[in-house]
């Protein structure tokens, strides 16, 4: 029929109009959805972790690239006829223990916070960020120790070098507790970065700070 072909142009703008039932269209932006309930802010798309752990694993790489220059240094410096051994304080060994013990609770606080006791989480990151701050001024007591055996960092090569090395580790560790504040205090609601992912990454870089600092007190304790 010719009438046919504006039959049903007429039913598909009914249909356009009404959705074919008749019932209004889905509203959008801040006077609601379709069921009639205010939008409400949503919250970021969480961001990829992959991003993240590869930066920290390049950060990583230069530190250890850093790290390695200075050791084969300090192995050629050694058999110099200038090299005086120097006895390490007592506060060194103390530190280790400390930096140790701030890796066993940094992973029991992970399992809390994947577990779900976000309670026990934030309570063993906190005695974790404490420990780092410990180990910390642990390290400036160990460098007064080593001033009270008349040790200075110009004094000689073995001297130099265990200022040198505590100082370097020193900084890079005050960026691991930076990072652990951050995620004590950061509101994670607000940022793509879930806590779950941040505090994973910070314990990575946690630990591979722990392992260097045994790597360096065995090179240090070599130079005897």
């Amino acid at each position: 029929m010719p009438g046919t072909p504006v039959v049903d142009d007429i039913e598909l703008i009914i249909e356009d109009i009404g959705g074919g039932g008749g019932n209004p269209p889905p509203q959008t932006g801040d006077g609601g959805g379709g069921d009639g309930e205010p939008n409400k802010r949503r919250k970021p798309t969480p961001t990829s972790p992959r991003r993240y752990q590869t930066a920290i694993v390049l950060a990583m790489l230069s530190i250890v690239m850093f790290f390695m220059a200075l050791a084969v240094t300090f192995l050629v410096r050694k058999t110099s006829s200038d090299w005086v051994p120097v006895h390490l304080p007592f506060m060194v060994w103390v530190n280790t223990i400390v930096l140790l013990a701030s890796s066993g609770t940094m992973e029991l606080a992970r399992r809390k916070e994947l577990a779900g006791d976000l309670k026990g989480f934030r309570t063993l990151w906190q005695v974790t960020t404490g420990l780092g701050v410990l180990f910390l001024i642990g390290q400036v007591m160990a460098w007064r120790q080593l001033v009270e055996q008349g040790f200075y960092v110009s004094t000689n090569p073995a001297s130099s070098f265990f200022y040198i090395f505590t100082a370097a580790h020193g900084v890079h560790l005050l960026g691991g507790v930076g990072a652990l504040c951050y995620v004590l205090f950061r509101n994670f609601q607000k940022t793509k970065l879930t806590q779950s992912v941040a505090a994973e990454i910070t314990s990575h870089y946690w630990h591979f700070m722990d392992g260097l600092w045994l790597f360096l007190l065995a090179l240090l304790y070599s130079g005897k």
